[in-house]
């Protein structure tokens, strides 16, 4: 069976450091011995910001299929170029950016609540500050935004995370400036990073 090589890149290499520290000592009390291959892969795939080994093997070679043929071993940073630096987020930090696909639209409707509302604010992000919206254009970036179909749920709770504010009749709708907690602000930097990458 051929291996597959896999490049690795951290996008900051103390926080990458800090982060596996940190998994490592978290795992310690419970498990003094030393962590086997596949926990390694995983704890490693987690300081870089993905849910597991598999979510990091299948982001890279999703990057790979995407390169055009030949460009793979000019440019390998891309692959985790995207990926946050993994003391910045929390544990739920990480799950809503992984409840977002490739072209960062919300899969599924979260089930945790501390998900729901950090994935409100990555739609947040797709508002401009100052701009009044109307209903219709407010559907439409939501439908944009989601793979699962439900913009009036999105549209509803950015209301009551008030994040989006309307008129009482609907007619406008306008994007409020709310003040993000540090889990918040590293999790909209991460996304920043990884829209960009």
């Amino acid at each position: 069976m051929t291996r597959l090589a896999l490049p690795l890149v951290a996008p900051d290499l103390s926080a990458f450091a800090r982060g596996l520290g940190r998994a490592l000592k978290a795992r310690h009390p419970q498990h003094p011995e030393p962590p086997g291959h596949s926990e390694v892969l995983n704890l490693i795939a987690a300081a870089l910001g993905h849910r597991n080994y598999q979510a990091l093997r299948a982001a890279l070679e999703h990057e790979s299929t995407a390169r055009p043929s030949g460009s793979a071993q000019e440019d390998p940073a891309p692959a985790t170029r995207g990926a946050p630096a993994a003391t910045a987020l929390t544990d739920n930090a990480r799950k809503t950016l992984g409840q977002f696909d490739t072209a960062g639209r919300l899969v599924r409707w979260p089930v945790k609540y501390s998900v729901q509302r950090l994935a409100m604010w990555v739609l947040w992000t797709h508002f401009e500050a100052k701009r009044r919206y109307t209903e219709r254009e407010v559907n439409a970036i939501l439908k944009a935004a989601n793979a699962f179909g439900d913009h009036v749920t999105l549209r509803r709770e950015l209301i009551n995370h008030r994040l989006l504010a309307r008129k009482s009749d609907c007619s406008e709708y306008w994007k409020l400036a709310p003040r993000a907690d540090e889990e918040t602000r590293a999790l909209l930097r991460a996304w920043r990073e990884r829209r960009s990458a």
